[in-house]
């Protein structure tokens, strides 16, 4: 059995895993770094950057479906379009393909040796990899669990046949007649309405009485009704009950609780995430746990010393950049360096049609919390770049408190909003207030114009409303 030692090993090659790995390795930290699949984990090949190629050729056929049939105000036509999904999604892999290669690349930069295997606790400091070549064990002075996070399985619709997972939903050659997607959430709102878009019919099913159940109906609101526009019906307050007699639909209970089989090509589960920690055998190790994920405090460490969680395997918010900035956090923490957890706020994002941001407290969070405020909205209805991109659906919204104005979040639903999330972030992190906002000069035209217009509503003195 081959035998390796180091300072870090980090089990996981995720966006927090490598990053992690890339940090310590800059900073002259002896690391290796264990990967059962390929590098990048599931964001980089299953899941965010594969599914936003996919979300961008749904937007692209979309356009030349409305030009084709002279719907679109922009005086554009256009033969009717055709879509080869094959090939959509080729492209989708190679762009996975060179960002595998970058990570690849960047860990061999910063000389992090990678082992390619299953990881499995033996005690604290002693790890076990099955490799192709056989086992090797690895001892650390510390250790990084950055193994992230798998789609739900409902034991009633297990992964097979009809019913996929988001992972195989990136993977289809063709586009399903009909798709049914149980879970209102973000991830299967994302694929839903890209779905709906490359022409499938699409049934939504939320247990709950509300899509994007995190959000408010404020937020929400300009979501459900492009959902109608596409032709996505969503059913609230029902359940899935399982697949249909002859496995070509799914059968569910309505909110009035009567029973309703809707006909499928394919159903979509996309109704949470849990933690990938089978077979790692945390059996041997004495961690406090939250239910199934791993209890970490302000540093990411663990109930035992030397061993180190950090993203999804350590719950909400299961973000990449949550993961990223934790995983830097570690890096610097094994070389010596003062580092904590001091996030005042981190961008969740829908990618959803139109997007959604959210950075710090919604102002029923901060009502909850005590606060007095005052809160101020911008519609993109007001904002000529907006207009200019035919987006106009959707707002920026501040929320301050009322006396000293420190502003305790920002949210924006439209066109192309995401984009706005560095710049929500900056404010919070830097603990803006009102004037800091409405005082920073931002360029004309541009959707960014929204964020200081809200500001400067909350303080009473709107420019463009």
């Amino acid at each position: 059995m081959t035998e390796i030692t180091c300072k870090l090993l980090v089990i996981g090659a995720g966006p927090g895993g490598y990053v992690c790995a890339i940090r310590a390795g800059q900073l002259g930290i002896d690391t290796v770094i264990v990967e059962s699949t390929k590098l990048g984990g599931s964001c980089l090949n299953v899941g965010c950057i594969p599914s936003k190629a996919m979300i961008h050729v749904a937007e692209e056929f979309e356009k030349a479906v409305e030009a084709a049939a002279g719907k679109t105000p922009l005086g554009l036509t256009a033969a009717e379009p055709k879509l080869d999904l094959k090939q959509a999604v080729a492209w989708k892999d190679g762009i996975v393909q060179r960002l595998n290669n970058g990570v690849a690349g960047l860990l061999r930069k910063a000389k992090v040796k990678i082992v390619h295997g299953k990881a499995r606790f033996r005690d604290g400091k002693t790890v076990v990899v099955e490799t192709e070549t056989g086992p090797k064990t690895i001892q650390a002075e510390a250790i990084v669990i950055a193994t992230g996070s798998a789609p739900v399985e409902l034991p009633f619709l297990p992964f097979g046949g009809n019913t996929i997972s988001s992972t195989g939903a990136l993977a289809l050659t063709e586009v399903p007649k009909r798709l049914v997607v149980v879970g209102g959430g973000y991830i299967g709102l994302e694929l839903g309405t890209a779905f709906a878009k490359l022409g499938a019919k699409v049934t939504v099913v939320e247990a709950q009485d509300k899509i994007l159940p995190l959000y408010d109906a404020e937020l929400t609101g300009p979501i459900s009704k492009r959902l109608t526009a596409l032709g996505v019906e969503v059913l609230l307050g029902a359940k899935a009950l399982g697949p249909t007699p002859k496995g070509d639909g799914l059968r569910i209970e309505t909110a009035d609780g009567k029973e309703r089989s809707l006909p499928a090509d394919k159903i979509l589960v996309t109704v949470g995430r849990k933690p990938v920690t089978d077979g790692l055998g945390l059996e041997n190790l004495v961690l406090d746990m939250d239910g199934r994920f791993i209890r970490i405090g302000e540093r990411c460490e663990t109930a035992m010393r030397g061993i180190y969680a950090i993203g999804d395997v350590t719950g909400e918010p299961m973000l990449a950049h949550r993961a990223m900035a934790q995983g830097e956090m570690v890096a610097e923490i094994v070389a010596g360096l003062p580092r904590a957890w001091d996030k005042r706020g981190i961008a969740a994002i829908c990618f959803t049609d139109p997007e959604i941001v959210s950075v710090g407290l919604s102002p029923d969070e901060a009502k909850r919390a005590g606060h007095e405020l005052k809160i101020g909205q911008f519609p993109f209805a007001a904002n000529g770049r907006a207009m200019t991109r035919h987006g106009e659906a959707g707002f920026v919204r501040v929320v301050a408190q009322a006396g000293s104005e420190l502003v305790l979040g920002i949210q924006a639903v439209g066109q192309g909003v995401s984009e706005l999330s560095a710049a929500f972030g900056l404010a919070i992190e830097m603990g803006a207030t009102l004037q800091d906002i409405a005082g920073t000069i931002h360029a004309h035209p541009t959707l960014g114009e929204a964020f200081p217009e809200a500001a400067m509503k909350a303080l009473g003195h709107a420019l463009h409303i």
